[in-house]
């Protein structure tokens, strides 16, 4: 159900023609991790999805905000390009710039996954983090 929390790390946000998610941690690294997995179960069941292979991600942005959205984007075009499924998400290092990451998961096999929604991309149409005690961060993908 749209609006209600998908789990305590994550909640799908209603929104006009797109959709999006609000991603919890205690850290910002734990956050980035839960937008990541979020974005995922957008996508496709991830409990049908194998933690079997893992690809090393290294990005750079201006700031946190456009990181968040880089780190998301570089998890799309993963799938798009090699339909790679990210199931666990393991970022190693992350300050306003940076992020260095470890993504476990799995091709796509159709006799096991299902595509729910395909996205296109992250945007910036209210991105949002928070620090408030733990982190949140809200974005919103163009489906």
């Amino acid at each position: 159900m749209p609006g209600k929390p998908a789990s305590n790390d994550f909640k799908i946000i209603d929104h006009t023609a797109d959709v999006g998610i609000m991603a919890y941690g205690t850290d910002l690294k734990q956050a980035f991790a839960n937008a990541a997995r979020g974005m995922f179960s957008l996508m496709t069941d991830l409990k049908r999805v194998r933690a079997s292979s893992s690809r090393e991600i290294n990005i750079s942005a201006a700031d946190k905000e456009s990181l968040l959205v880089y780190w998301l984007n570089e998890l799309i075009y993963l799938f798009d390009t090699e339909n790679f499924l990210g199931k666990k998400f393991e970022i190693k290092n992350l300050d306003d710039k940076n992020l260095m990451a470890t993504v476990s998961g799995e091709k796509m096999d159709r006799t096991r996954h299902r595509i729910i929604r395909g996205i296109k991309a992250t945007t910036y149409h209210m991105l949002e983090i928070k620090h408030n005690g733990g982190y949140q961060v809200s974005v919103i993908f163009d489906i």
